[in-house]
Formats: C-alpha cells, structure tokens, sequence
C-alpha cells in the first residue's frame, strides 16, 4: 500500500488526450460505487443523475496564469525556459527554469526585449529558483502579452484556444497548471444543475508542479510535496456547511479541491473562512473529514493523485476501474475523460 509501484499501470499513447473535445460535457464518465463496487459508462452529461437537491458542488475557481517564458539571459544571450510557479513574496516568483544549470544568483533573464526581467535571487534544488520580477504596469498584462498557457509535457499537440485550459468558472490567477477536473463543465451544466436544487461552492486553491510531478521516492511515505496556496470566503463555508448539516452530500471537482476542503478540516476542526499555504499528501489510510463525493480526471501512474483518489476509494477498486477505463479507450490526463467516485 506504501510502495510507489503499487500505483503504476501501462498505458499506451494512444490513449493520452492531446486535445480537448469541441463540447466539454460530451466527455465519457465513469461512475465508480464504492459501496457495491460496480462501475458503469456514461458521458458527463448524466453527472447531474448522481447530484440530489441540498447537495452541494464545490469547485476550485484558479486560472492558470500564461506562465512560460521564453527569454535570454542578458550576459550571454543564451536562450532559457522559465515556468513561473508561485509567488513566494512580493514581487519574488519561484520558477522552473530550462535550462537550471545556467542560471546562477545574480543571473537576470530578459524577456520581450525588456518587458520583463527576472533577476535570480536564490537558487534551489530540482531545476527551481527564485526571481526578482522587474517590470512596469500589471504583471497579468505582461504574461499575456509574452507568455504561453504551460501544458503538461505530454500534450504534444498545439492549443489553438487557450481558454479551454480554463475551467469556464476560473476567476483568481494564480495556477501553473489547470484544475482539469472541472474543464468538462459548461455554463449551461452548471445552470441546470442548480436550477435541480444543487448549491454550488467555491474554493481557490492554485496548482502548483507537485502536485503532477510523479512520486520518485520508492516508500510513499517519505515523499515531501510542495505547498500550494488556498484560500475559501465565509459565503463559501456557509452553503457548505449547511448543506453537510441538513445530511446532505460535499460533491469534490477535482483533487484540489478535495485537499483544499481537508486541510481546513485537519488545521481547524471545521470549515471557516482562511487562507494560507498546504502540503497535504493525502494516500490511503487517510480519514476522510468532509468530502463526501469526488468527480477527478484519469491521473498519470506513480502520482500523488492516484494515490489521493485510492485513498478514498480503495487502491484495488481504482486499479479495476483504470484497467476498465483502459479496456473501453477512455480518454487519459487533462483533456481526457472524467469519474465520478459515489
């Protein structure tokens, strides 16, 4: 259960999604029962079977800022990938950088002819460091005119759209990668979800590296994630609340926001408005304190989020339904098809 292998599967290319379908909500759903162990095949149109009135639908509401750059470093006009992270102090942004081995502390690193500057300040371990930002205006407005949407690497193909890397609820930029479980809901979904008596919730946290880096070390135990920011408003906790008071159902989009929602509970003891940074690792033997229902995208092999989502289902349970998945050519990773774990 603790073995890092234990949560490896083959998978063939064919099945890793390039490309985000023309309709989000046409995607297939596997339905996975935990109580009878049966899965069934629909597509995420029905997902509104399996949400009752007084439930409630918590999302994660982060946009992915377009946060690889392509500069220069100014001494010796070497060309050099950088992947903004997260901001770690004003104006100071942990970033991964290609190649790390030429950007030393005092390494600045130009971009749009001067635009943006990046000035090293700290270097770390596994290709990151720490820069200075030096530019003038609103950062947003400068990654949006130099920056690109920072795919995973194993999207190959060109997003001719670079909205459909945004959940259609994004709202606060922060995220160097998308909250991909909810990229398969449409506005029209969602307002026929509601108008069924399902509340809809919001939380913010933004998706940092680690949380799709696979695991490297052998005993999961021993893996440190990186943190992540996360903050929820007290009009949020109140619908959540309620809801969980009156015995009706947390439904989770994504794992997110599952370790959003817990680590509040595990900090607090309840759910109250607050902010701050979490490294939860969630994997099984975990108890869980307020999700009652998960809806999660098929993960890559040996990541922490197969683990998250065989802790809540059970490891054996979510390899059955993998191997299903696989058999019937779902769809795989962030454009790929969705579950929903009842």
């Amino acid at each position: 259960m603790y073995s890092t292998d234990d949560y490896d599967f083959e998978l063939d290319d064919s099945l890793i999604a390039q490309t985000p379908l023309e309709k989000r909500d046409t995607s297939k759903l596997l339905v996975l029962n935990r109580k009878d162990k049966s899965i069934k095949h629909k597509y995420f149109t029905d997902i509104i079977e399996y949400l009752n009135e007084g439930d409630v639908l918590v999302l994660n509401n982060s946009r992915v800022l377009p946060a690889r750059l392509f500069g220069i470093k100014k001494d010796t006009q070497a060309n050099v990938e950088v992947l903004m992270l997260k901001e770690v102090n004003d104006n100071i942004w942990q970033c991964l950088c290609k190649p790390a081995k030429r950007i030393k502390e005092g390494t600045i690193v130009s971009f749009g002819d001067g635009k943006l500057e990046m000035e090293c300040v700290r270097t770390l371990d596994e290709g990151i460091r720490e820069f200075k930002l030096i530019y003038n205006g609103v950062l947003l407005e400068r990654l949006e005119e130099l920056g690109t949407m920072p795919l995973p690497p194993y999207i190959k193909e060109k997003l001719d759209n670079q909205e459909r890397y945004q959940t259609v609820y994004s709202k606060n930029s922060g995220s160097a990668a998308a909250p991909t479980a909810g990229l398969h809901f449409t506005i029209e979904l969602l307002e026929q979800i509601e108008a069924k008596g399902i509340k809809i919730a919001y939380v913010t946290l933004h998706v940092g590296l680690g949380t799709f880096r696979p695991v490297s070390v052998t005993n999961i135990k021993e893996h440190q994630m990186h943190s992540e920011f996360y903050s929820i408003d007290i009009n949020d906790v109140k619908i959540i609340n309620e809801a969980k008071e009156k015995g009706n159902k947390v439904i989770s989009v994504g794992t997110t926001t599952t370790r959003t929602l817990e680590t509040i509970m595990n900090k607090h003891g309840k759910l109250i408005e607050c902010y701050g940074n979490t490294d939860i690792f969630i994997y099984p033997g975990y108890e869980f304190k307020i999700v009652d229902v998960q809806i999660t995208n098929f993960h890559l092999p040996k990541s922490t989020l197969m683990m998250l989502v065989s802790a809540f289902a059970t490891k054996d349970l979510i390899m059955s339904a993998y191997n299903e998945a696989i058999k019937e050519r779902y769809r795989f990773f962030s454009f790929g098809d969705s579950m929903i774990i009842l």
